[in-house]
């Protein structure tokens, strides 16, 4: 009997351990709870060392030592293939390559509302060189303040901004989505679509930038709602949004996605993640480092921020910064190079 429980158990554990390490591949990547478990992979990671230490543990009692056996099989089957898919995406670079004429720096920050100070993100777009700046859950306001002293500092940039119900006072900052743009890209407008939330997100605002001549890459600033278990279907069709606003085309999408790239398995198109857009970090090394929370380490963490382009654009470096100023969010940037 006692050996009947072991197999039941093992052949159990071996099913659980491959819907975990690649639940897309059971259609699972956007099903409670296993979203939730493949989001922090450096965990999981951890999660199969902590079982195989004990299977190890267990081969000392000779009754045990088959059952022990078979289960630290499946556990280091499980660590073994979680770490080939972090090397595979990287688990963070230390600085991005050197910024020439033609790149293009992209920074993405979900700032907790007023959690990091307006100083604190203008200093790092300064430091950062960047020439777009996506802040979900950051008010008009702040953004304004943040252009003013870029001006000041030599940096112009233009401010943009989309709230859910304006209407309402004091309402949530994350009804909020601010972008900032850099002169030299040219001229953008928020398209109508956005500003009234006829196609948008659900819960929480993205904002649809064009280039008012037309030339140029269209911006989306993303904000989708997290999967929480009362909102999947909400956090579903917020993700098939997302991909929708990346056609053929020339697109860069910025912002917190709330979704790590396994969950993306379905959205991509023609070799891209979300719609023909590529994920920027898991490309240049940086794509299993954790953007939130940020209370966890960067490689315990779910790398949730994230900054796509379409195949007009080469990712050349990601980078994310250690310092959260206060945020649960991390800052993303990355550097791109117009492809050919």
């Amino acid at each position: 009997m006692f050996r009947l429980l072991g197999i039941l158990f093992t052949v159990l554990l071996a099913i659980a351990t491959a819907i975990v390490v690649w639940p897309q591949f059971f259609r699972l990547e956007q099903t409670y709870p296993f979203a939730q478990l493949v989001s922090a992979r450096g965990l999981v990671l951890g999660g199969f060392l902590v079982v195989a230490v004990l299977a190890l543990l267990l081969l000392f009692a000779r009754p045990l030592r088959g059952f022990a056996a078979s289960v630290l099989i499946v556990a280091l089957l499980g660590a073994g293939a979680t770490g080939l898919i972090g090397v595979t995406r990287g688990f963070g670079a230390a600085d991005l390559p050197a910024k020439t004429e033609s790149s293009v720096r992209v920074l993405t920050w979900n700032t907790a509302g007023e959690a990091v100070a307006a100083e604190e993100i203008a200093r790092q777009i300064l430091d950062q060189g960047a020439d777009i700046v996506a802040l979900p859950e950051t008010t008009e306001a702040v953004g304004e303040r943040i252009a003013i002293m870029l001006r000041e500092q030599g940096h112009p940039m233009w401010v943009h901004h989309v709230q859910f119900r304006p209407d309402i006072p004091d309402g949530p900052q994350s009804w909020q989505t601010t972008v900032l743009v850099a002169p030299d890209l040219g001229e953008y407008s928020v398209i109508e679509s956005s500003k009234d939330g006829s196609s948008n997100t659900g819960s929480v605002p993205s904002a649809v930038l064009m280039p008012v001549d037309g030339s140029g890459p269209t911006i989306v600033a993303v904000h989708a709602v997290a999967p929480r278990m009362e909102e999947m279907r909400q956090w579903q069709s917020d993700l098939q949004w997302i991909a929708d606003q990346c056609p053929a085309g020339d697109f860069i999408l910025a912002g917190d996605f709330n979704a790590t790239i396994d969950h993306m398995a379905s959205l991509g198109v023609e070799g891209g993640d979300m719609g023909y857009c590529r994920d920027v970090a898991s490309r240049t090394g940086s794509g299993l480092a954790g953007t939130w929370p940020s209370s966890l380490p960067a490689l315990a963490g779910a790398p949730i921020d994230h900054v796509m382009a379409s195949q007009n654009w080469t990712p050349t470096g990601s980078v994310v910064l250690d310092d959260a100023g206060g945020s649960d969010h991390r800052a993303l940037v990355v550097q791109l190079e117009p492809a050919g």
